[in-house]
């Protein structure tokens, strides 16, 4: 509780949990106990402690989880009322974080049942009266994402969905990534290194990425098709002074997409259909050049 009151008198204003899950069985397989007594507690004591939320962080497609046991943590989930719920797919990637080797893949679900899962979930979060916001977040109606999502102003960075319309964003802490107008910049991946950057004076910061005028109109293209399932492709061209016609190669793609019922396309205009909003991040993948030569593999995209 003092934790929470001086994190709270120091500016905090918000709070996330990391639940991940509430089954027993789960977090002792994934290495992460965590008993819903705590979250609540945790919970009472943000309240409390006048900060607003808490939002909570849940999970399908973990080890040993199940439709029913995925259920089971929702209704836990919703008893907190949380005025915000992420809801993520596991993404088992061993060879990028290699403590994931020592999960048993054997009890791995598969992409049917992750389907399975996060409909089962996204169907009660809907009924506890939740706005879905994109792919993966849910609010109460009166949350500020939910009505910026309702008036087309909500964004989307490498955090997930925000209502933060700041140009920059500063990372704080061991590996944390900050945003600049220029690109991007990460702090030391190791705390000792952090600590001894911080101590003697210098910037944490070990690698950066700066961004051309083409990411940044691909990362718009990108931003607006996951935040509002539809991107006015002419509408952005003339924003960066590009035209139509650049984006022909990525427009026989999208074609072909389409063919699959997987975008709708009319004239400039590329729409996700309802059903197919599962797998947006298909389509936001035939504007990111960097996959195209990339060799490092990636999670699945449900």
């Amino acid at each position: 509780m003092e934790h929470v009151e001086a994190l709270a008198a120091s500016g905090l204003n918000r709070a996330s949990l990391g639940v991940q899950d509430f089954d027993p069985r789960v977090q002792e397989t994934i290495r992460r106990v965590q008993s819903f007594e705590q979250t609540a507690q945790v919970a009472v004591w943000l309240r409390n402690a006048g900060v607003k939320g808490p939002n909570l962080d849940l999970m399908y497609g973990l080890p040993l989880q199940t439709v029913e046991s995925v259920k089971r943590s929702v209704d836990l989930a919703r008893t907190l009322d949380p005025d915000r719920i992420a809801l993520f797919g596991y993404a088992h990637v061993p060879w990028m974080k290699r403590h994931q080797a020592l999960l048993p893949e054997e009890a791995l679900t598969d992409a049917v049942a992750r389907v399975e899962q996060r409909e089962a979930a996204n169907i009660l979060l809907v009924e506890a009266g939740h706005v879905q916001i994109g792919i993966d977040h849910f609010a109460k109606p009166d949350d500020p994402m939910a009505r910026q999502h309702k008036d087309g102003r909500l964004h989307r960075n490498f955090q997930g969905y925000t209502t933060d319309e700041a140009a920059v964003l500063i990372g704080f802490g061991t590996s944390a990534i900050g945003s600049l107008p220029q690109g991007y910049i990460q702090n030391a991946p190791s705390t000792v290194a952090y600590r001894e950057a911080v101590r003697n004076g210098r910037i944490p910061v070990v690698r950066g990425v700066v961004l051309s005028e083409d990411d940044r109109l691909r990362r718009t293209i990108i931003e607006r098709l996951m935040c509002d399932f539809s991107v006015d492709l002419d509408e952005v061209a003339s924003e960066f002074s590009w035209n139509l016609s650049d984006f022909q190669p990525e427009i026989d793609v999208i074609d072909e997409l389409a063919r699959d019922g997987l975008v709708v396309r009319n004239g400039p205009t590329l729409t996700i259909p309802d059903e197919g909003r599962a797998l947006v991040r298909n389509v936001c993948a035939v504007f990111d050049r960097y996959l195209e030569n990339g060799t490092q593999r990636h999670s699945r995209a449900l």
